[in-house]
């Protein structure tokens, strides 16, 4: 079972993220717990969200620790860093998190994923972006059911943007070349 938080400033898609692999782990036959935590705040406030994804049934969503971290800042990093476990993997959007001293004992992955986003001229895709590179990185999925499972979940709110799916590609890429 993989403990899992996805963290940043609100706004910048964190929970929209969370639920997107929510959704998908359930479509795949994966078993799933997705609590969101947010300020009063809608943009710049904190926001994260907690999953649990395994095979078995999942008899408590809350952890104190946790396998992955996806942070989108630099302030999700500090907040959460101390709780990955040992060999744990921390995915850092490294155009929002400069100059970080990483702790020695987990796995880090940096994506400028803001850069990727922008670059590809969909700027609210970075959290897209993120997610590419967190399934490349957990190896939860292949790539390429993934991205199937994001366009079809975007198709289905009526929101098909082509562009989400590159951005994903993309982020799962940059894993790739590190």
């Amino acid at each position: 079972m993989l403990s899992i938080t996805c963290a940043g400033f609100g706004g910048q898609g964190v929970l929209t993220a969370g639920l997107i692999l929510a959704h998908i782990s359930m479509i795949e036959g994966k078993r799933i717990t997705w609590v969101p935590s947010y300020g009063s705040e809608m943009r710049g406030g904190t926001a994260s969200c907690r999953l649990r994804i395994g095979d078995s049934e999942i008899l408590n969503p809350f952890f104190t620790t946790m396998g992955a971290l996806v942070a989108m800042n630099h302030d999700a990093v500090t907040r959460f860093e101390h709780s990955v476990v040992k060999n744990g993997l921390v995915i850092s959007n490294s155009t929002m998190v400069k100059d970080h001293a990483f702790r020695g004992d987990i796995r880090v992955v940096e994506v400028p994923a803001t850069d990727i986003a922008a670059s590809l001229k969909n700027p609210r895709g970075a959290n897209i972006t993120m997610l590419g590179a967190t399934i490349a990185a957990t190896r939860l999925f292949p790539v390429e059911t993934f991205a199937d499972g994001i366009d079809a979940y975007f198709a289905k709110k009526g929101r098909n943007n082509p562009l989400n799916r590159e951005c994903f590609l993309r982020g799962a890429a940059a894993v790739a070349e590190v």
